[in-house]
């Protein structure tokens, strides 16, 4: 069973910066692609960042593009968010997702480029 698990959310100051972590069991996390999306209070899911199963290329969505970094640790199944210059419009439910081969996938950011199988159950972080 795929667990996804999220942390490092909370208060944060507005023009500071969060660091979000996800914790990963149950697949193979070495070949599975992984993310963030988020959703902001009153919305549907939005897709934030997105990572290579090898780490070697990664995408930001232009929302935080310029001030975030996504990266991971295979070695440790972890994953990160990392969030500079907050905004209030960071403000937002972040949920750790991955792309596995166990089932179709269950959610895709706007155009379909990435789509997610599995996602946490969040963690919430508040620009104040």
């Amino acid at each position: 069973q795929v667990q996804l698990v999220e942390s490092g959310g909370g208060a944060a100051l507005l023009g500071g910066s969060v660091t979000l972590s996800c914790t990963a069991a149950g697949f193979n996390l070495r070949s599975s692609p992984m993310g963030w999306i988020r959703r902001h209070p009153g919305e549907a899911m939005s897709w934030v960042a997105d990572i290579a199963a090898s780490g070697a290329t990664s995408d930001l969505d232009a929302s935080v593009k310029g001030r975030a970094t996504i990266s991971r640790d295979n070695a440790k199944n972890t994953l990160h968010l990392q969030i500079n210059n907050l905004k209030p419009e960071d403000t937002a439910v972040y949920f750790c997702a991955t792309k596995t081969t166990r089932r179709p996938p269950q959610w895709c950011s706007r155009g379909g480029r990435y789509c997610y199988t599995d996602w946490g159950q969040g963690t919430q972080v508040t620009v104040s």
